[in-house]
């Protein structure tokens, strides 16, 4: 007797699901896969308490100083993306920026808030919190070093991301290591562009 045979009715739940997943999910896994390769090292996993932490390590082919300062041109963020988004406002005070970001994400329909204050420490390293929005939680932080005789930067990153919404933190994850790939890939164009001028 043949799977289908047995049961009829799980047929059109299981096309159903794959028409409406397939779309989304295939490209995911496509983009995934081209991106990797610019990534030396990404873990992104559900928190057990709600939310997405994601922990990486990437070479970047320029000098730290190069790479910061792509990092902290907070007014062109957007253009270190691909997920829509846009700066509604930016302000610098007492060495503090406060960036308010609007952000369109496929996952999400609508237009979706994130301020943040973000600072370099005295150690050097960037570290940006949440201040409001649509997240519960959003802190990053970038740590660089200068490799190959100060040419090249040796990051380690840390995002924790946790999204009023009622998505589950594991497709969170999955589109958040897409976001993360491609934010990685077009930071390294760009830092290896800057570091040519």
């Amino acid at each position: 007797m043949r799977l289908l045979d047995r049961q009829p009715s799980a047929l059109p739940v299981i096309l159903l699901v794959l028409v409406l997943t397939g779309p989304f999910f295939t490209p995911l896994w496509l983009q995934g896969a081209r991106a990797a390769s610019h990534v030396d090292t990404l873990e992104v996993k559900p928190e057990s308490g709600g939310g997405v932490r994601a922990i990486a390590h990437v070479l970047f082919p320029a000098k730290p100083e190069v790479v910061l300062a792509l990092l902290t041109d907070y007014e062109h963020w957007p253009a270190l993306f691909e997920v829509r988004m846009r700066v509604a406002q930016f302000n610098v005070h007492e060495g503090v920026a406060t960036t308010d970001l609007r952000i369109e994400h496929a996952l999400m329909p609508g237009e979706h808030r994130l301020v943040t204050e973000s600072r370099t420490l005295p150690n050097g390293d960037l570290v940006t919190d949440l201040k409001a929005g649509d997240f519960k939680r959003y802190h990053r932080v970038w740590k660089l070093q200068p490799t190959s005789e100060g040419n090249q930067t040796n990051a380690e990153f840390e995002l924790i991301v946790e999204v009023k919404s009622m998505l589950p933190d594991w497709l969170i994850a999955i589109a958040m290591r897409q976001d993360l790939e491609t934010h990685f890939r077009i930071v390294k164009q760009k830092a290896l562009e800057n570091s040519k001028r």
